[in-house]
Formats: C-alpha cells, structure tokens, sequence
C-alpha cells in the first residue's frame, strides 16, 4: 500500500487562514495532541482514514481542499 504524505504546510496554513490552531484542531477530532503533532511531523502518512476526516471537518475545509493537502501527494 502507498504511503500518504499530507502537505502539512497547506494544512496549517489553512488552519491559520481560519482562525484556529493546531491544539484547537486535535481537541475538536478528539486526538491527542502529541499524537497529531507526531502524526504530521512524520508528513502525516500515519493518519487513518477516520482521523483525516475528522480533521477536515475541525478545521473545517472543503472537499477540494481536502484532496489538495490529504490526497494529492501519494507515493508508491
């Protein structure tokens, strides 16, 4: 299976650009935040599936937005 690498960059950019933060994100998905900051500094390719749409709903960010930063960048 493909390991995924989330654009952390675009994401918090995005968080910022919504006036919230990083902690605010992890509480709202219900993550730990240590886990999320371990999870994204490892370019995110241990998130689940459930974790990232918890994510995109916290932040929130539109479908579009949640391809380019989540899905974009797979690599085999």
């Amino acid at each position: 299976m493909p390991d995924l690498i989330v654009n952390v960059v675009k994401l918090k950019a995005k968080i910022v650009e919504r006036g919230t933060t990083l902690e605010a994100v992890a509480d709202s998905a219900g993550m730990n935040r240590s886990t999320l900051y371990r999870k994204l500094k490892d370019n995110g390719n241990k998130l689940t599936i459930g974790e990232i749409h918890k994510i995109v709903q916290a932040v929130p960010l539109s479908r579009e937005e949640a391809v380019e930063i989540f899905f974009d960048h797979v690599v085999a």
